[in-house]
């Protein structure tokens, strides 16, 4: 019996022997593409259920894995996209279709020095990922932003290579720069002109101060995160992004032309005691200065890429060229960008990698002051003569209001600028004890621009001459590193988790422009232009320089609890010299942020309406860095007009350029944030809505001073004020499909926000500003408590006078007939006194809008693909200083020529044709407009080819597309655009509308390849 039992024994264990040894494991093929478009996604993730065991799909989205039985599940996966399990079964090949899950594309943002996912984040944080910023065809990728992100305000220039101006939930400081702070792979920019939108991985903004703090020196204006592109393991990929375009003026401003500008310059002359000095009958149209002068502008864009890699490293290079013509003749932008990036494994525990970017951008500047003078000339004046020669304004008798032809500036403008950037990021990453992750990185960035003007002999016409050359180079340059180290430490303890960072950092910043020029330098080509070849006397050299260093040590710990419970905490302290006197070198900026994932709780278990909803709030301080060294310095001016003789010698003499503070400290801002994030209806509806508080403390302003003080600067620079942000955003996304080929998404986003100064030091003595743009020395702004910074401050139209005896029975005995009528609000006392005075001013306007929304969408059909955005502000104004820059003969705009006042009762809203004159230039409200504006941002149908169709190509992925931007525009407003930039970038001349490069609409078609 027992050797029976033996015998079965040793047969059983022979046959499992056998079996092993003769099974083979199952070889599976297939293919991952994407349901919406059919092509192939490289990356993917093909990876064995329960196990580490897996591959990543090759550059058409193919895969091929080893599974050791029929029962085997594989789970397949990529970021953006629905994950799919499948047994394996029978099947030996194994096609995949992955539809896109808009959710997982936010699953995982970027935070400061790290990641988090969505879900576990306290602060407020938005991620783009850079393919909606690059399908936009913009040429800087903050435009890309605009109307995308709640509470981010966007004002775009039509200067061609000129950045946009961002401000992140209003204005952060005033003094300075108030850009926010681009951390692009590590390496710390005011700017990222120089950067590829297609090269772009995502932009994620940190909006609220708990997010911000943990970068406190420079997070007063909001931090932009921005990851590039890096390769990814598979063949190599080639990448090409090209567009070409046009660009065209849009809402063209219709002047008077020359019989109806010919009538105004007669009424002028007669108003100020004068006969008629032009014939209307002698003119027709005339000459449309715009018409001469803009064109429509070519554009083109090219990016081709290459990224792959192996098992042990991967790559990416990229190449870039931009042509940007500006719709001034002449005016032209050229950049080159080229980007290398590497990731290398060299061991289980140790990655290592670098990033680094060339750019190359030369310009042909347009003329200084061309759009005053396109708004300004006389259409009476031709723009040659019959043998050639300019016309010339001078033989018109107008006087010296318009006495120049915008073709002479043109012609004889010569200036064009070249900038060189080299920037790089190395870092090396080494994980130990399974819990802790060492980071070192060091960055840097090596910038030189050249800026060389030319001013020939010339003599156009009698006002337009110059009898000795000028030429002059500016040549500022910067060198910059960062050198960055922290540890993580990343635990998971049954229901907790911790996250815990440590870093320290440590930065110099350094600048230096030299400034040449010589007199006499002869022209005949590019190679004469030098300064050894102008005249010895007539050279003159100037430099300036900047040093900044800065000193940081930070922490961060995040803790969860049961998913549900969330803490945030940071601090971080920055020494900088820019405030060593006084002791205040060092500023301390800490935050708390704390999260309650409400979904996640029991008592939610069985209802049906959330699938997620949680609730944030947070608190924290920033600081702000971005004000010129040595602000507390005294510094003196020297030269031969301050010499004296004592006793037959002469003596050098010196005085003060400022008034300076004892001490100028840290500019604070300290930030509340309270949010609700909820998702419903199986995650096809989100939203976010956030209520929030930004004040900044002890901002630094610029305080205008008495001329009699002796100063050369007139104002005195220190902490001089603070001011609020406060307000509520909402971004609301609505994601769907029709059927198995329509899917579509739609996403609004608006938000309101009020400025407010809640104290000066100089008590009730205001803050002006704004002068560019005004005559006779008038300023437009006013920054005083209890008002938003830079309100528009002047004058209150009334009214216009009809008669003599409306000006008798007035407060303006010297006006005139079709003069502004003022309203007379305060005298000395406060009360109306029969005075016009500079109390009678008040404020007329806010440059700073209350709202801003956006509506973008996208649908997808079959092979379709179509794009729509809208963008718009509202309940803002517009200073437009072009219709009163005047000083005598400038011309008109026809709507002011068909509602000008030119006789009793003609209107009650327009003045004469001497708006310039008597009291009327200076700033009051007929000059104030409405800024409000709603536009077609982006519209965009693109068309890829079918699957099967780019495989006989031997192409990946084939998209064409046409694209309009900018194309509708709705607005009140009389001048080109409302979308106004601040004058020098400063808060205090925003909105001011003078001599302002507007923007175009551009309509370009566009190619998407990957081989």
């Amino acid at each position: 019996m027992k050797a029976n039992v033996r015998s079965l024994y040793l047969l059983i264990v022979f046959a499992c022997v056998t079996t092993l040894a003769f099974a083979q494991e199952i070889n599976i093929t297939g293919k991952v593409t994407s349901a919406s478009d059919g092509s192939g996604l490289p990356g993917a993730s093909v990876l064995l259920k329960g196990t580490t065991t897996g591959v990543p799909t090759d550059t058409d989205g193919s895969f091929n894995i080893k599974v050791p039985s029929s029962t085997s599940v594989l789970v397949i996966s990529m970021i953006g996209m629905t994950s799919q399990e499948i047994t394996v079964g029978s099947n030996s090949v194994i096609n995949v279709a992955l539809q896109e899950d808009a959710r997982a594309l936010n699953e995982v943002v970027v935070v400061g020095y790290g990641s988090q996912r969505k879900v576990d984040v306290t602060g407020s944080v938005v991620s783009i990922k850079g393919a909606e910023i690059s399908k936009q065809s913009s040429i800087n990728a903050v435009s890309g932003l605009q109307g995308k992100v709640a509470g981010v305000q966007v004002n775009n220039s039509g200067k061609p290579g000129e950045a946009p101006q961002i401000r992140i939930r209003g204005v952060g400081t005033a003094y300075g720069s108030p850009n926010p702070l681009y951390v692009v792979d590590g390496v710390w920019f005011d700017d990222i002109s120089f950067l590829n939108s297609a090269d772009i991985e995502s932009m994620n903004i940190l909006k609220d101060a708990s997010s911000q703090s943990i970068y406190g020196v420079r997070a007063a204006n909001g931090v932009v995160l921005i990851t590039t592109k890096k390769g990814k393991s598979g063949k190599a990929v080639v990448d090409y992004n090209g567009f070409v375009g046009m660009q065209k003026v849009t809402n063209q401003i219709k002047m008077a032309n020359a019989n109806e500008y010919a009538t105004m310059i007669n009424e002028l002359s007669a108003i100020n005691g004068g006969q008629n000095i032009l014939n209307p009958a002698s003119y027709g149209e005339g000459t449309d200065w715009y018409k001469q002068v803009l064109r429509d502008a070519f554009i083109t864009n090219h990016q081709i890429s290459v990224s792959g890699g192996g098992e042990k490293s991967t790559y990416n290079f990229s190449l870039g060229y931009l042509k940007q013509d500006g719709i001034v003749e002449k005016n032209n932008f050229k950049r080159y960008t080229a980007r290398f990036q590497n990731d290398f494994q060299v061991a289980k525990n140790l990655k290592v990698g670098y990033t680094a970017t060339g750019a190359f951008s030369k310009s042909q500047d347009e003329a200084g002051g061309i759009f005053r003078q396109l708004y300004s000339a006389a259409p009476v004046l031709s723009v040659y003569n019959a043998d050639g020669t300019y016309g010339d304004p001078s033989k018109l008798n107008l006087g010296d209001g318009a006495n120049f032809n915008p073709q002479v500036t043109l012609d004889y403008y010569n200036q064009n600028t070249k900038k060189t950037l080299l920037t790089a990021n190395a870092y090396a990453e080494l994980s130990f004890l399974k819990d802790f992750t060492f980071k070192t990185s060091l960055g840097g960035r090596y910038s030189q621009d050249e800026t060389r003007a030319y001013v020939p002999v010339y003599a156009a016409t009698v006002a337009q001459r110059n009898t000795n050359s000028l030429l002059t180079f500016t040549r500022p340059q910067a060198r910059y590193w960062i050198f960055e180290n922290t540890l993580t430490y990343t635990k998971e303890i049954g229901k907790h988790s911790i996250t815990a960072l440590l870093g320290q950092s440590a930065q110099r910043d350094q600048s230096y422009k030299l400034t040449a020029s010589a007199r006499d330098v002869p022209y005949a080509s590019e190679g004469d232009l030098y300064l050894t070849l102008g005249n010895v006397d007539g050279r003159n050299v100037t430099d300036e320089g900047d040093l900044a260093t800065y000193s940081s040590y930070f922490g961060r710990v995040n803790y969860g609890f049961s998913d549900r419970y969330l803490i945030n905490a940071s601090l971080r302290a920055d020494g900088s010299s820019k405030f060593y006197q006084g002791g205040n070198a060092w500023g301390y900026f800490p935050s708390v942020g704390a999260g309650w994932v409400i979904s996640n709780e029991a008592f939610m278990g069985d209802q049906k309406v959330f699938d997620n909803l949680k609730l944030r709030a947070s608190w924290g301080k920033i600081g702000n860095a971005s004000v010129p060294s040595n602000l507390s310095t005294l510094t003196v001016a020297t030269g031969g007009t301050l010499a004296a003789i004592y006793g037959g010698t002469v003596n050098t003499g010196a005085s003060i350029n400022s008034i300076i503070p004892p001490v100028t400290v840290w500019e604070r801002g300290v930030g509340t944030d309270i949010g609700l994030e909820a998702s419903l209806m199986k995650n096809r509806l989100s939203f976010e809505l956030d209520y929030y508080t930004k004040k900044t403390e002890r901002a630094i302003f610029d305080i205008p001073v008495l001329a009699s003080i002796g100063t050369a600067s007139g104002k005195i620079i220190g902490n001089q004020a603070d001011f609020e942000n406060k307000g509520f955003e909402a971004a609301i996304t609505w994601r769907d499909e029709i059927g198995k080929d329509l899917t579509y998404s739609i996403g609004i986003n608006g938000s309101m926000n009020n400025n407010k100064v809640l104290s000066v030091s100089t008590g009730a003595n205001p803050i002006y500003d704004g002068g560019v743009g005004l005559t006779g020395g008038a300023l437009a702004t006013r920054t005083r408590v209890g008002d938003p910074i830079g309100s528009f401050y002047g004058y209150v139209v009334d009214g216009i006078f009809q008669n003599q005896a409306e000006i008798d029975g007035s407060a303006q005995k010297t006006a005139k007939p079709g003069d502004f009528r003022y309203r007379d609000i305060s005298g000395s006392n406060g009360t109306p006194d029969g005075n016009i005075t500079g109390l009678d001013r008040q404020v007329i306007g806010n440059p700073n809008p209350k709202y801003t929304y956006g509506i973008n969408t996208s649908w997808n059909y079959k092979w379709f693909d179509l794009m729509l955005d809208f963008q718009g502000v509202a309940k803002v104004d517009v200073y437009n200083a072009n219709l009163g820059w005047r000083y005598g003969n400038e011309n008109f705009t026809k709507d002011y020529f068909d509602n000008r006042w030119h006789g009793e009762g003609t209107s009650n809203t327009y003045p004469s044709a001497n708006i310039g004159g008597g009291s009327n230039y200076l700033a009051n409200s007929f000059f104030v407009q409405n800024g409000s504006y709603f536009r077609v941002r982006n519209a965009q149908l693109g068309y890829s080819l079918p699957a099967k169709v780019t495989e006989r190509l031997k192409l990946k992925k084939l998209r064409i597309y046409a694209n309009a931007q900018n194309a509708l525009n709705f607005f009140k407003y009389k001048g080109l655009s409302p979308e106004v930039r601040a004058n020098e970038n400063k808060p205090t001349q925003a909105g001011i509308d003078a001599n302002v490069y507007p923007l175009s609409a551009t309509y370009n078609f566009g190619i998407n390849v990957t081989f």
